[in-house]
């Protein structure tokens, strides 16, 4: 009798879990390639407040931004191992080559030069600098992933490219190759306990440290822009199931320099809803930079199918570990949704 009386109840318990999405730009990022991995394996304490950061939080699938990406996995298996240590198991993992501090040989930025950071497909010093991850808890279909990383920006529908004085800047043969994405930009299917959930996750350019141009400006907005064309179905393949957007669009809807409308189209998009994170004080930021201050720039968005449950941007108060470790982590706050599907 037990027993039925536990098969009976077991489709409601399914229905009522939930999963917690999160991205969290983790800043972690070094100047040189397998920098990251030693410091890693040293126990630096950055890397040790990330692992607290994320434990506090706990999300069954994070996205990951400022993690250096290496031909053979070994700086993401090594944070995926200090997190496991820290209690966090995430026995599935997706990472990629970004676009940043992929060589192209041509002046992609205008300084006359071909070999510096900027001539990247994406800023960069090495292939890999600042590169992104997906880590779950949940297995992810490796096979069906969407990677829009090689896209063109001249291929986006309605691209805006950048123009000084009449001509294509910085040149037209940049311009011929020229990839939109200035890290990376995946849908990466995950088999959660609802089923199949598509994550959309992104780090887009921030929209300054360019010219009269406003080659980042653009570049900002069309990387956001890229989402709005996915679910109206005119790039790639529109998501068939329930799916999340969420990474670091660079782009503060109200506040800082940049092209406003593209992150505001997201944000009212009626396939999407915004459930709007804030912190303990009810504050909105997910970033604060010495020039410019708080802005929200990260950003977790399900499809208007789910339901949503709880939210929060995670800064504790002022003085307690919680914050003394978000604050050595990064200049960025992780951002956590708990999504029910109905």
């Amino acid at each position: 009798m037990i027993r039925i009386l536990f098969l009976l109840v077991l489709p409601l318990m399914a229905q009522a879990e939930t999963v917690r999405v999160a991205t969290f730009n983790t800043e972690l990022s070094r100047d040189g390639p397998g920098l990251l991995l030693r410091d890693i394996r040293r126990g630096d304490a950055q890397v040790q407040a990330v692992a607290q950061v994320l434990a506090a939080v706990n999300p069954d699938i994070v996205a990951l931004q400022g993690v250096d990406w290496d031909f053979g996995g070994q700086t993401l298996a090594a944070l995926t191992e200090q997190l496991r240590e820290a209690g966090l198991d995430y026995p599935h993992q997706f990472a990629a080559r970004p676009n940043s501090g992929l060589e192209t040989g041509l002046d992609m930025d205008g300084d006359g030069r071909t070999d510096g950071p900027g001539d990247a497909q994406g800023w960069g010093k090495y292939t890999g600098h600042g590169g992104m991850a997906v880590l779950s808890r949940y297995p992810i279909n490796q096979d069906e992933v969407q990677d829009f990383s090689p896209l063109l920006w001249r291929d986006l529908p309605d691209a805006q490219l950048p123009v000084l004085d009449g001509q294509p800047y910085p040149s037209e043969d940049a311009q011929q190759v020229q990839r939109l994405p200035s890290v990376a930009q995946w849908v990466v299917p995950v088999e959660t306990p609802f089923g199949p959930v598509d994550l959309m996750t992104f780090h887009a350019a921030p929209p300054v440290f360019d010219g009269p141009e406003d080659r980042n400006g653009l570049r900002n907005h069309d990387e956001i822009q890229v989402w709005s064309h996915v679910l109206d179905g005119r790039l790639g393949s529109a998501p068939k199931g329930p799916y999340v957007i969420a990474g670091d669009a660079n782009q503060d809807p109200t506040r800082g320099e940049g092209r406003k409308q593209a992150i505001k189209a997201l944000l009212s998009h009626p396939l999407l809803q915004d459930p709007q994170p804030r912190d303990a004080t009810g504050d909105l930021a997910t970033v604060t930079w010495k020039a410019t201050g708080d802005m929200r720039v990260d950003y977790v968005l399900p499809s208007a199918r789910w339901t949503v449950r709880d939210s929060g941007v995670y800064w504790p108060d002022t003085g307690t570990e919680g914050r003394k470790a978000a604050q050595a982590a990064s200049r960025h706050r992780l951002v956590w949704v708990d999504l029910e599907m109905e």
